[in-house]
């Protein structure tokens, strides 16, 4: 596991950390800091940071807000990182994710010759030869990349999407960063607030990395693309593979209609019905028979072009559903469905998301109500999006945790629930979910499904089978060499460890301060040595250092904030 104190090596900008440290306490996050120990692991001689209040106009803002707030200040990673988060309930409080949600990645441009800079070094040639126009002012500008309009030499109307010069360094660094805040949490902090931060950020660290590569990007749209080649309702824009290259994306530019403009949609004569069906159908499609889809269908990433036709675009962040994890959810689907509790518990149970630990009868109580609370409603009535976000609720309280993309495709669920919703009010998602599970669900009884089924749990148990006599001949060797161990890992002691550490060399500090007043009270008996003012010059320096000793000790244990 990476250690903190390989991070501190590692490390390239101190003043990165103070400045991160400084923006946390600004928005009343000081006791965190404190509770993490920060100076002690740095081990800089001196403080890095003086822990102080938040401003009144601060304090009395809630603490989702501060921390969203402080997550905007704190630059492009941070932003990033809250909005992956918002994504997650099932690891942060609902009130987190969702204020999350709010944060907002755009700043303004960078300067034209940097821009143009890494281009040409991307390319290897300057803009002007590249392309027959390149406008100076970007369309659209975010704190990784931003996006300028062009024309090709061939005609071609295309937009260059560019990432910020030097903005690797930046994410490298709090990313460095982020994984030492999440090490301290993990190791301090005992709560349930935050679930496996060191996983977390992990996790963020490759989904950044695949996102800041924008020939990734460029690959995944070719696969959308080929996804959806015989499908007249959707359109996905063509790469221009000459100009893209890891911080280049070269795109067809398309001009359409953003899907929540009702009026320029009725003006130019398309049918919103149309659009809500196509639109859902592109959605399920991508889910339940590509098993790759938009994680991020937001109104401005989806436009609609003549003849009702949906195009989607930024496809930064997108989502993976294999064919296990696609019956598993099928199967809970219709559980739900069916108000059928204890198959729903069955689920969970086999597909491994409950734990020892968990109170499966307050479990299955509250999800005999949440049914219960859909029982009289006709299928064609129920809000999917709701009720999935109700049932992600259910189980986020007992600290289930799900596949990462999971929670991604409930959340592009519920989007695309509710543009259907305001562009048709008698859209309803589970109308258009339905022939897709049936689909699927006759599809798994199929004789060449089941044959292939039939073949991989052979392969497997084979596969156990041929590995089990070198499996346990290694383990009877190690036994019999006394290399078998069982780690053990303890919890909560290192923080005691240090307080005590502290106490003792106050302790000390103060037996030292003492041992100097009863020395400086003696030798001001004697009256021998140089004198001053008729008293030994030995006692006056004893008290002086008594008394600044003293005086550093009171200042220590006030800063600290514990008497």
């Amino acid at each position: 596991m990476l250690t903190f104190s390989r991070i501190n090596r590692n490390i390239r900008s101190i003043r990165r950390y103070r400045d991160i440290l400084g923006i946390l306490i600004k928005y009343g996050f000081g006791h965190v800091i404190e509770q993490l120990n920060i100076n002690y692991y740095l081990e800089l001689g001196r403080r890095i940071v003086t822990l102080g209040s938040a401003p009144k106009e601060i304090e009395r803002l809630t603490q989702p807000v501060r921390l969203r707030l402080a997550l905007e200040e704190l630059g492009p990673t941070f932003i990033k990182f809250g909005q992956i988060l918002s994504t997650r309930p099932d690891v942060i409080p609902r009130e987190y994710a969702d204020e999350f949600g709010k944060l907002q990645d755009t700043v303004p441009s960078g300067p034209l010759p940097e821009i143009l800079a890494q281009l040409e070094r991307e390319l290897g040639y300057p803009a002007h030869e590249l392309f027959a126009e390149f406008s100076p002012i970007p369309i659209a500008a975010a704190s990784i990349a931003q996006v300028h309009r062009g024309r090709l030499h061939s005609g071609e109307e295309v937009v260059i999407k560019i990432r910020r010069p030097g903005i690797e360094k930046v994410v490298e660094t709090d990313l460095d960063i982020l994984m030492g805040l999440a090490y301290l949490i993990e190791k301090h902090i005992a709560t349930e607030e935050i679930y496996d931060p060191i996983g977390i950020v992990k996790e963020f660290r490759r989904t950044l990395h695949r996102e800041m590569d924008f020939s990734r990007e460029g690959h995944t749209i070719d696969r959308f693309a080929a996804n959806f080649a015989d499908d007249p309702t959707v359109h996905i824009p063509r790469v221009y593979w000459d100009y893209t290259g890891e911080t280049i994306l070269a795109m067809e530019l398309v001009e359409g209609i953003k899907i929540t403009d009702l009026p320029r949609l009725l003006e130019a004569g398309l049918d919103l019905q149309t659009i809500a069906r196509n639109g859902a159908n592109a959605i399920l499609k991508q889910v339940l028979i590509h098993g790759f889809f938009h994680g991020d269908p937001h109104p401005g990433n989806i436009f609609i072009l003549e003849g009702n036709r949906v195009c989607f675009l930024d496809f930064g962040m997108v989502g993976r559903i294999d064919e296990n994890l696609k019956f598993q959810l099928v199967d809970l689907l219709m559980a739900i469905l069916q108000r059928d509790v204890e198959k729903v518990i069955t689920l969970l149970l086999y597909s491994g998301d409950l734990t020892d630990e968990i109170d499966t009868r307050n479990l299955r109580r509250d999800l005999s109500e949440f049914i219960d609370d859909y029982y009289e409603i006709p299928l064609n009535e129920i809000n999917a999006g709701r009720m999935l976000t109700e049932f992600i609720e259910i189980l986020s309280c007992y600290r289930i945790k799900f596949p990462s993309d999971l929670m991604l495709l409930a959340k592009a669920l519920v989007t695309i629930e509710g543009i259907g919703r305001q562009l048709d009010p008698e859209f309803n998602m589970i109308s258009h979910l339905k022939p897709f599970m049936e689909t699927l669900l006759s599809d798994r009884v199929t004789p060449a499904s089941i044959s292939r089924e039939m073949v991989r749990t052979v392969q497997a148990y084979g596969a156990l089978a041929k590995n089990f006599p070198r499996d346990l001949k290694e383990f009877i060797n190690r036994v019999n060499r006394n290399k078998f161990k069982i780690d053990l890992e303890h919890r909560g002691l290192d923080r005691l460890i240090t307080d005590l550490d502290k106490s003792s060399n106050r302790l000390s500090f103060s037996l030292l301060i003492a041992a100097l007043i009863v020395g400086s009270s003696l030798i001001m008996q004697t009256e021998k040595g140089p004198l001053l003012l008729g008293f030994p010059v030995l006692g006056f320096l004893g008290y002086s250092i008594a008394g600044f000793l003293g005086l550093w000790l009171a200042i220590a244990i006030l800063r600290s904030g514990r008497l």
